[in-house]
């Protein structure tokens, strides 16, 4: 008996074909089970009218002149089309005549464009609102704030040092080596310039065993973080969190930490899962913004890491409609076999971090122990070929050149979205 299994793919999803006695199972998160008392709107009203240790936003923004309201870019799934037009009406409760820009965090990603902005914020808020996006590679833009825990200078937009109230939106899911995505990442790496998000994802942070999903506790990139929001004076966040559709299940509005907190746990409550350990794990970024290119997917192999055993297969879907996703990162993760790219980038001090090595970094340390096939139809499957990876255009084809390697009797396990589940082994939770 096969079973048919639906991966999410860039806007839509690949129909996965398993035969049962194989299957040893699909692990989901209960987020796609969870169903909210109210509508996306009214939990976010409802967060905004109860803030959690601050007073509420109208409140805050009584007296101050010049405000700004960071947001995410294009490769994240806030949806900034409903939450902005609140943030801006409540912030207008307090001081309608406030000065309001909206800065989009772009971290070390490319430019946010018109069109994209207008489909995540809509055109009225595009054609009637200040926007300006964070460009981290042009210095002029930042200024010092401070030296951080790690050692790290912190260089942040200037806008934001500029205001009298900073207010941050975005969304909570397992984060692969942040422990957990929101809060305080609006700041860094959101709106910080590259030498700070750079030195912040050094070689040496990433491989602590603290900086791993789910962790937060003595997590040395999450506490670089906190300690930046709270240098730069985040006064107010708004946090959602989401289903498998993108729709808005919880919203948590308030104090950096403690909303943020909140949201955590609530978000740990639905996709936090047990392992189950096979032969081949497939998964995928969950579709669209997040499988835009080759530079996001590590987040859910990380999490098929943790359910592959050593020598198994994790196959990865991911349309990277948007190619490998930066040119440090496609330097590097093309720039000889895996030994040789760890080795290269383990003798990089964190002041000299290269743009985007993170991302090689992880993915070299599950390439030594685990085969990755890719499943693309837009990135070129001879560019896939020399990261170290095998290229598939289908599930189907991906699991028979699984099966080739493991043998046809193997375990399959599936997690249909690997950013929705943090996967933990026994003893772990």
């Amino acid at each position: 008996m096969i079973r048919t299994i639906s991966i999410p793919y860039y806007t839509s999803s690949m129909d996965l074909h398993v035969e049962e006695k194989n299957l040893k199972t699909v692990i989901t998160a209960k987020t796609e089970d969870y169903v909210p008392e109210k509508s996306p709107k009214e939990l976010i009203e409802d967060a905004l009218e109860h803030p959690i240790g601050t007073p509420k936003l109208s409140e805050l923004a009584k007296g101050k002149n010049k405000v700004v309201l960071v947001t995410s870019d294009h490769t994240r799934a806030v949806p900034s089309r409903l939450t902005l037009p609140i943030l801006l009406k409540e912030i207008r409760k307090g001081n309608p005549d406030a000065d309001i820009i909206i800065l989009i965090a772009t971290g070390l990603h490319r430019e946010t464009t018109e069109e994209e902005q207008r489909r995540m914020f809509g055109d009225d808020i595009v054609d009637h609102e200040k926007i300006s996006v964070n460009h981290a590679f042009q210095n002029e833009e930042f200024a010092f704030v401070r030296e951080l825990p790690s050692g790290a200078e912190l260089w942040v937009n200037r806008l934001a040092l500029g205001c009298d109230l900073l207010v941050t939106e975005g969304f909570i899911e397992p984060h692969f080596f942040a422990g957990f995505s929101g809060g305080r990442k609006s700041i860094l790496p959101g709106i910080c310039n590259a030498a700070t998000v750079n030195e912040n994802h050094s070689y040496k942070a990433i491989s602590s065993p603290f900086s791993t999903t789910g962790v937060l506790e003595h997590n040395p990139i999450h506490e670089d973080m906190v300690c930046a929001a709270r240098a730069v004076n985040v006064q107010f966040i708004l946090n959602v969190a989401l289903n498998a559709e993108k729709q808005v299940i919880a919203a948590f509005a308030g104090d950096l930490e403690q909303a943020h907190e909140k949201g955590v746990s609530f978000v740990r409550s639905l996709a936090q899962c047990p392992c189950t350990t096979g032969d081949i794990v497939i998964t995928s970024n969950g579709g669209y913004p997040l499988d835009q290119n080759l530079y996001q997917s590590p987040k859910a192999v990380a999490t098929a890491e943790a359910c592959c055993r050593e020598g198994g297969v994790i196959i990865m879907c991911a349309s990277c409609i948007d190619g490998m996703g930066g040119t440090h990162f496609e330097k590097l993760i093309v720039n000889g076999s895996v030994e040789e790219i760890d080795e290269y980038l383990s003798k990089i001090p964190p002041k000299e971090t290269i743009p985007e090595q993170w991302c090689a970094q992880i993915y070299s340390r599950i390439l030594k122990k685990h085969t990755v096939i890719l499943v693309t139809t837009y990135l070129d499957h001879d560019l896939v070929r020399k990261a170290n990876m095998i290229p598939a255009s289908s599930p189907d084809e991906a699991l028979q050149k699984a099966y080739d390697l493991v043998g046809k009797d193997a375990s399959v396990v599936v997690i249909p979205d690997g950013v929705a589940v943090l996967a933990v082994k026994e003893g772990q939770a």
